[in-house]
């Protein structure tokens, strides 16, 4: 069975967000969209906080995500996903499901539907909220952090609203010659 991992970007000093929810900062180039084309092929389904689901859905399904980005926007409009949200009326973005409730029996069923297929992952994008949520719980798997070569000095802490320290084993370091640098943990299980 895949395994539920979450993929964030943060600044050096450990901001997912500059102040006002600016992601401008984000080091972006080819090596960086080759992971995310990698990443994406061994994933099965996306999931999204509500606030992370609507810069998505704003970009990936339009004409222009198709044209600057054809390969990312291709697999990110392919992917089953859902949207973990109490206050978003309707999910605009075909083929995304809301969960309004039990977080955990939403993710083991999508693990159970993946399974009848290729057992792929799946992937949490930004979302630092809900993965604080799901790693307090227990039901994340791995936590991917690309550390992004800006010092930001202010903005959203990642995982800040983290109830707990969570204890985590570093399983695998990436670097690219951006200087972003993917580490990639493992949650200890108590």
């Amino acid at each position: 069975m895949g395994k539920l991992y979450s993929f964030i970007a943060v600044s050096a000093d450990g901001y997912h967000e500059a102040p006002g929810g600016d992601i401008g900062w984000h080091h972006v180039d080819e090596a960086f969209d080759r992971f995310s084309v990698e990443q994406l092929d061994a994933t099965g389904a996306l999931a999204f906080g509500r606030v992370t689901y609507e810069l998505m859905a704003s970009f990936w399904p339009t004409e222009l995500a198709a044209k600057e980005d054809p390969e990312v926007a291709g697999r990110m409009n392919a992917k089953p996903r859902l949207v973990v949200s109490t206050t978003l009326p309707k999910a605009e973005w075909e083929g995304t499901r809301i969960v309004r409730d039990d977080l955990p029996g939403a993710f083991a069923a999508l693990r159970r539907e993946l399974a009848d297929g290729d057992s792929k992952d799946i992937g949490i994008f930004g979302s630092s909220v809900l993965t604080a949520h799901l790693l307090a719980e227990g039901v994340l798997d791995e936590l991917r952090l690309m550390v992004m070569p800006v010092v930001l000095g202010a903005g959203t802490p990642v995982l800040a609203g983290l109830p707990s320290p969570a204890r985590l084993d570093l399983v695998a370091t990436r670097s690219f010659e951006s200087g972003n640098v993917l580490h990639t943990y493992r949650p200890q299980r108590s």
